[in-house]
């Protein structure tokens, strides 16, 4: 099982953490709070697709990040999670600029956690809508 808190302390800080994911993507935290993430992503040439937009698996990805750092700070002392389900909702299209993702616990019950997640562009305009369920292995 990971060490959740002190990665995310570690993350928090800007110290170097263990997610060649957040650098490939270049992935930036804005803010971690109990039960609440949110990250970002600048929009490189390389994201797009034919039309000029970002490929929508790209919006996507940083929305699962982001819920995955939101259920890392409620998850206890030896407690693992894996998703299980993401759906998505694409509702505009972006092709510069940065992305903005948060993420917030809607429920977490004994074995499930459900997430609720938006990515934004930077002038606030709706991108893309998220809902994931995620399994806590171990613990309790």
């Amino acid at each position: 099982m990971a060490d959740y808190k002190s990665y995310l302390d570690n993350l928090v800080e800007g110290k170097p953490v263990d997610n060649p994911f957040l650098d490939f993507m270049g992935i930036q935290v804005e803010e971690i709070r109990e039960g609440y993430a949110r990250l970002s992503m600048e929009i490189r040439p390389e994201f797009l697709q034919g039309a000029g937009n970002i490929q929508g698996g790209l919006s996507i990805a940083l929305s699962s990040e982001t819920a995955a750092h939101a259920v890392m700070t409620i998850l206890n002392p030896g407690e693992d999670m894996v998703t299980v389900e993401l759906k998505n909702n694409f509702l505009a299209t972006a092709s510069k600029g940065c992305l903005v993702a948060e993420s917030t616990i809607f429920k977490r019950g004994r074995t499930l956690i459900i997430v609720d997640s938006i990515v934004r562009d930077e002038q606030g305009k709706d991108i893309s809508r998220s809902s994931a369920t995620l399994m806590v292995l171990g613990g309790r």
